[in-house]
């Protein structure tokens, strides 16, 4: 009998795992670390490597557990052959050359590039998940945290609006990356709320482009760690109530979840360590035609590695929403 048992065993059939291989490029950063908390507990991703110049051979920590997995080191030797895909979790200006060599060395491989470094590049696939029909081809450029807020809050008013718009943003100092700067100084962030680029930041440029449309944009960052609050004010062609308004936003968001449509202003508490966007507040001056209202979302998520998650399952044909 226990012969039979040995041949039925060695006869049965291996389990295949057909887990998609999922690199990142920049796994020591803030969003590197949420990419991999998210690429850990998805169903059908599989984290192959996580690399990181600072911190490469060091074991990957994740809230305090230990992936038994360690950051690999990245050089002009490194290979890229065996990914389904490589998110490039870089500074702007880093990605480029990386996107080029891994093309070269996988060209079937998506690469999902989190940078500014290809936004404005026609070859890349520009995706805000709720505003995009299909993803086509295999390079994806992921839009910035501010430039996401801003895109969900004019896609569904942009024809009805009459000249430039205005917005006025804060975030937390995660926004300014964990390498130390003026916009991440605990001394100079405490009590306070520092503008910076208050002409032509690089979102300003990216939502005016995609969105074909010129917007003013005023940033600044705040003494807490992660969350965007957008503020828009709009001048409309039309006169429109508030609920009125309200209707349209439900409306055009209605089947996708990550987007909640409130009456009352949204809260940065609201939305930090989730993949959503809230959207609320309409307050009409009728008389001026004026429209303003506000975003929130976490910059570290929906402004990047659950968006980023959202296209790498479009793109694989898998439901928006697996994994987050």
């Amino acid at each position: 009998m226990s012969a039979l048992i040995s041949q039925y065993q060695n006869s049965k059939p291996s389990v295949i795992n057909m887990s998609k291989k999922i690199s990142i490029i920049g796994g020591r950063g803030f969003t590197g670390q949420e990419l991999i908390k998210l690429i850990e507990s998805h169903p059908e991703f599989e984290l192959a490597q996580a690399f990181s110049s600072s911190v490469a051979g060091e074991e990957i920590m994740i809230d305090e557990h230990k992936l038994k997995k360690t950051y690999a080191s990245l050089n002009e030797n490194t290979e890229f052959v065996e990914e389904d895909a490589i998110i490039l979790a870089l500074p702007n200006n880093k990605a480029a050359k990386w996107a080029d060599k891994i093309s070269k060395q996988n060209s079937q491989a998506i690469i999902l590039d989190l940078s500014a470094d290809h936004r404005f590049d026609g070859e890349w696939h520009y995706s805000v998940p709720e505003l995009t029909q299909t993803i086509g081809g295999n390079k994806i450029s992921n839009p910035g945290c501010y430039a996401t807020a801003m895109q969900l809050m004019l896609a569904p008013i942009n024809k009805m609006i009459d000249g430039e718009v205005n917005f006025f943003g804060i975030s937390g100092y995660s926004g300014a990356g964990a390498t130390p700067n003026d916009r991440n100084d605990p001394d100079k962030l405490k009590n306070n709320i520092i503008p910076y680029s208050l002409n032509n930041h690089i979102h300003e440029k990216e939502v005016s482009f995609h969105m074909q449309r010129e917007i003013n944009f005023m940033p600044h960052v705040a003494d807490f760690f992660r969350g965007i609050l957008i503020t828009g004010n709009f001048s409309l062609m039309s006169q429109y109530s508030s609920q009125e308004i309200r209707n349209i936003f439900d409306d055009f968001y209605g089947e996708h979840s990550f987007i909640v449509i409130k009456d009352e202003f949204p809260s940065i508490s609201e939305v930090i360590n989730t993949p959503n966007a809230m959207i609320g507040g309409f307050n009409i001056d009728e008389s001026k035609k004026r429209l303003s209202f506000c975003c929130s979302i976490d910059n570290l998520l929906k402004g990047a590695a659950s968006q980023a998650i959202q296209n790498l399952n479009n793109a694989m044909n898998f439901d928006e929403k697996l994994g987050l």
